[in-house]
């Protein structure tokens, strides 16, 4: 005989039946908002740039530059390392989700991260390179996913740090 406790068997189902959290879609907006972003901005770059685009005199301009290594032009002629490195990056973010600290901060930045990579993964795939416009005078060519990547890589030092 079962003991009664107020409560039906369906209704304890109901409880235990794991939810999707708004840290789940936060983490998901963050990471495809960047990857849209990403890809429209190059769209444009693509489209727009055939000459460099001075913005702000030598400080900052767009200008088209095709990088087949990794971040800040290192390592050139490995995207296909990078591709299974991007892979590798993605799937352990992606596997070990659940593990991320239930932090806001940590989880937008490792969304950042994600983001970007999937960002610059479509490039290397699609374009045998990734596709960088930003140029700023005294720093190595970059773009939107970059940018993301590198705050994301901060932002989770910073947050971790600081608990």
């Amino acid at each position: 005989m079962q003991k009664k406790t107020g409560k039906s068997r369906r209704g304890n189902r109901a409880a235990a039946k794991p939810t999707v959290s708004n840290r789940f879609y936060l983490f998901f907006g963050i990471a495809l908002a960047v990857i849209i972003l990403d890809q429209l901005t190059k769209l444009w770059a693509l489209r727009e740039l055939q000459n460099p685009m001075p913005l702000i005199g030598n400080f900052l301009s767009f200008a088209l530059v095709k990088n087949t290594g990794a971040g800040f032009g290192l390592f050139k002629g490995t995207n296909t390392l990078m591709i299974y490195l991007s892979l590798m990056v993605i799937g352990l973010i992606l596997y070990f989700y659940d593990r991320i600290p239930d932090k806001l901060g940590i989880h937008a930045s490792v969304a950042l991260i994600l983001g970007g990579g999937i960002a610059n993964l479509v490039d290397r795939v699609r374009l045998g390179y990734v596709l960088d416009f930003i140029d700023v005078s005294f720093w190595p060519t970059f773009n939107v996913a970059d940018t993301a990547i590198t705050l994301g890589v901060i932002g989770f030092l910073w947050f971790s740090w600081k608990d």
